[in-house]
Parts: structure tokens; C-alpha cells; sequence
């Protein structure tokens, strides 16, 4: 079963989506975090519960992060999301430390795409469908410019302020 909750946050309300599962803390899997107005967001579908009980564990992590107070989330993801190239490029973003950021071309290195791949790599981060707790906000371009963010640039700049990774 899908089950969907909304959550206060410095960003906007944030859209979670999740299904319900016995081995994940909390019983959800996360499958989706969505920031308003983002690029490629989850829409609520009418076969979805409401169920912000299902998400408290969660919830309880996001205040935590944007406390200043938890710098490593440690939610369970739904699998299946994303095409093989994708979740390699996931995996190397969640690598990238808490206060930190890496580069598209290093991101690229990392999965092996390097050179042309830079751009294939940039799509992969693109659809991210785990905005903030899959750090995809700690990738910037290799100038150290903000380049792109499905929750916009300015949200982007936020949460490396917090996390006090802001390049000058």
C-alpha cells in the first residue's frame, strides 16, 4: 500500500511518499520526497492513504537534519526507482560527505562515466526522487557554481548553508 504524508520543513511543505514495509524503521519505505513547485514532484493519487503516523520516524530524522542536529539520515529506501546507470549515480551522491560537495565530472569519474557522461550524469541527479535525504543538493559544477536543482537553486544554497558546505 502507498501512503503519503505532508511535512512542515525551512523548504515548504514536504511531500513524502511511501510503502508500507515490515523491515523498514518506522514500517515505510521511503519512494519519494518532493519539495513544492519541484521539477518531476510526486502527485498524490487517489489509491493513496494518508497516513503521517507511517512517516514519524522519518519526519523526526528531516527536523533533525534541519535542526543542525543529524548530519546522516537512515531511512530505509523503496527498491526499484531508477534505471541501473541512475542508482549508481545515487549511490555516489549519498557517498558525498555531510559539509561537503563534489563536482558532475567527479561524480562521473566515480560511475565511470567521465568525460561525456558529465551530462548523462547531471540527468541521473536530475531525478533524483529522494530530494534532500539522497544529498543531491552537495553536487555543484566544477567552477564551484550551483548548477541545478529540481527543488530550485535557491533551496539548494539553503541546504548547503546549513550544512555549512557554501563554496565562496
Amino acid at each position: 500500500m502507498t501512503v503519503y504524508a505532508t511535512v512542515d520543513s525551512p523548504l515548504g511543505e514536504l511531500l513524502l511518499v511511501g510503502e508500507e514495509s515490515a523491515s523498514a524503521v518506522g514500517g515505510t519505505a521511503l519512494v519519494s520526497l518532493s519539495l513544492p513547485g519541484q521539477k518531476g514532484a510526486a502527485e498524490i493519487k487517489d489509491d493513496w492513504r494518508c497516513d503521517p503516523g507511517a512517516f514519524e520516524e522519518i519526519a523526526g530524522q528531516l527536523r533533525g537534519y534541519f535542526a543542525g542536529e543529524l548530519t546522516h539520515f537512515a531511512i530505509e529506501y523503496a527498491p526499484g526507482a531508477g534505471t541501473d546507470f541512475q542508482r549508481r549515480v545515487w549511490r555516489a551522491v549519498e557517498e558525498i560527505p555531510y559539509g561537503e560537495t563534489a563536482s558532475y565530472g567527479q561524480i562521473a569519474e566515480r560511475v565511470g562515466a567521465a568525460g561525456a557522461g558529465v551530462r548523462a550524469v547531471g540527468t541521473a541527479i536530475g531525478r533524483n526522487p529522494l530530494l534532500v535525504v539522497r544529498p543531491c543538493h552537495r553536487v555543484i559544477g566544477a567552477d564551484g557554481a550551483l548548477r541545478g536543482y529540481a527543488g530550485g537553486v535557491e533551496r539548494k544554497e539553503r541546504l548547503l548553508g546549513l550544512e555549512g558546505a557554501l563554496v565562496s
